[in-house]
């Protein structure tokens, strides 16, 4: 059942619906019924139960046939009876759902397949198959299983084509879909163009000035920034921010997202002046809309909170993180994955401090929660194993910090594949570790996998191609091969100020690095070169 407010909106549905676009889908988006959530599926009804009006409405109608436009009181209504078959589809994919937001991933995964057995009966090209796929796409990418999901999007986008024609705007959400897959897997070449098709689509269909336009505009940006293409992404995300305070009114909670997104772009720089103001902002926002205890406020804490524990303001961050936390477990539960994120950006903070003692019981607390959550080879399985790994290992605990770097890796291995660039992070901590070893036999592959799958990924020329070529110049530089060392810095070099400007704080880093390198070869006139202009990038101020 569809129900809306005007016969206007009635009429142009119904000869939606009768150009073969799905009843569910318009149903979810367009109808004001409590119903919509199911995509207007009301199950097995008795008729005599119904209310006069629909009963008129159903009378005549054979199964697949859409009623004409029902008054009801103020508003009007389509209702779609289904056939058997309908009926069964529509039941498994409502199961599904219900089974999905209550994280019954298995339970899930299970009466989408069936869905999807059913609705093959419907024909290779019908939309409801191409919705149990895409159903079935989103709970494997909940999960982490991108592989098992990018067949699907991509078999669900080509159904959604062929139905509605490819500038639908309906299309952009399949495109989308498929282009955060490939941005999940850093897979940014890929992504950048699908998000390129999403963003035309919207612009034409929508006119440059619409909220959803503003949702694409932000979309490709984090491609950009992502990359390290700052000055491509920032009027990116300024345009979304303008379209967004434009359309939706300045304290829209819609405006906070751009906020945080621009924000989130100029601490990557290490521009904290320019973002803690666009945090501040944010958060104000999010409390006067949702309310002081709410779960999107508790994000705008924990991006306040982060900017000043990358400041090294500990003091500043504690009560925001220990709020954030507080909130997590209201808004969701003390056993809730986000709870353990909330748990983990608390025990980092104490983690900088070298509070271990306070940083370990967090750390493993939140380890418990998410494994317990989504599965002992999740994704964020791995990323809690390696926060605890690097505590043992700052506290030279080497024995207690191997496995947990080893299990890790082989989650990321096996969710991501060999070539993800999140592999990099669970390469690099084993490598020193190694290191702090004296084992460099055992290092040296380890840091040159991690440059290498970073650059298959992410291009030469990406920021974190340079940090790998960084760790791996110390490497040699540790064991006293200077002339190995030499060239990865200077490459390193060379990326940084590409990609981030000659001035930025990173390209101050290395240069440093490299004086300390010459000097050791005993180079020291060209190392004080290195270290004045160093001196110079951290005396400017920023603008």
């Amino acid at each position: 059942m569809i129900v809306v407010k005007t016969e206007a909106e009635a009429l142009d549905l119904r000869a939606r619906i009768q150009k073969r676009e799905s009843f569910e889908d318009l149903a979810r988006k367009h109808s004001i019924d409590p119903s919509a959530n199911a995509g207007g599926f009301l199950g097995a009804v008795v008729l005599t139960d119904l209310r006069k009006e629909y009963q008129d409405g159903l009378l005549g109608l054979h199964p697949g046939e859409i009623s004409p436009i029902l008054r009801v009181g103020e508003q009007y209504a389509l209702l779609e009876l289904l056939t058997e078959e309908e009926t069964r589809w529509q039941t498994q994919n409502d199961a599904a759902r219900q089974a999905f937001q209550q994280g019954q991933n298995l339970e899930a995964e299970q009466f989408l397949l069936a869905a999807i057995r059913e609705a093959e009966h419907f024909g290779p090209q019908d939309s409801r198959l191409g919705s149990s796929l895409n159903s079935l796409a989103v709970l494997y990418f909940a999960q982490g299983n991108y592989a098992a999901a990018g067949p699907l999007y991509q078999r669900a986008l080509a159904i959604a084509e062929k139905a509605l024609g490819p500038e639908h705007p309906d299309l952009s959400t399949s495109l989308n879909n498929l282009a955060e897959l490939y941005y999940a897997q850093g897979n940014y070449a890929a992504a950048e163009p699908v998000y390129k098709r999403a963003l035309a689509i919207r612009e034409k269909a929508l006119g440059p000035e619409h909220p959803d336009v503003g949702t694409s505009l932000n979309n490709l940006a984090e491609v950009y920034h992502a990359q390290g293409n700052y000055a491509t992404a920032e009027p990116l995300h300024k345009r979304a921010l303008m379209i967004r305070e434009k359309a939706l009114g300045p304290e829209h909670p819609d405006v906070s997202v751009s906020l945080n997104n621009l924000a989130g772009l100029y601490q990557d720089q290490k521009n904290y002046a320019a973002a803690e103001p666009l945090y501040k902002r944010a958060l104000a926002i999010r409390e006067n809309a949702l309310g002081a205890e709410h779960a999107e406020v508790g994000a705008s804490l924990i991006n306040l909170a982060a900017l000043y524990r990358d400041q090294g303001n500990y003091a500043a961050a504690e009560p925001l993180y220990k709020r954030a936390l507080t909130i997590a477990g209201k808004a969701f539960g003390p056993d809730h994955p986000n709870v353990g994120a909330s748990l983990v950006n608390l025990a980092g903070l104490y983690h900088d401090q070298r509070n271990y003692a306070a940083a370990e019981p967090l750390y493993k607390s939140a380890l418990a929660i998410v494994e317990k959550a989504l599965g002992p080879e999740h994704p964020d399985v791995a990323a809690n194993l390696v926060n605890l790994a690097e505590l043992y290992q700052d506290q030279e605990n080497y024995a207690a910090a191997e496995p947990l770097y080893k299990r890790a890796l082989a989650i990321m291995e096996k969710a991501l594949g060999p070539d993800h660039p999140n592999l990099g992070t669970s390469l690099l901590n084993l490598a020193l570790l190694y290191e702090n070893l004296g084992n460099y036999t055992a290092a040296e592959p380890l840091y040159q996998r991690a440059l290498g799958i970073a650059e298959k990924a992410l291009g030469p020329e990406h920021p974190n191609v340079g940090a790998s070529l960084v760790n791996l110049a110390l490497f040699y530089q540790d064991q006293g091969n200077y002339s190995a060392a030499e060239p990865l810095y200077k490459r390193a070099l060379a990326i940084y100020e590409k990609a981030l400007g000659p001035e930025h704080p990173r390209v101050a880093d290395t240069l440093e690095g490299v004086a300390a390198l010459l000097r050791k070869m005993g180079r020291n006139a060209q190392a004080e070169q290195m270290e004045t202009r160093a001196r110079l990038i951290r005396a400017k101020p920023k603008e």
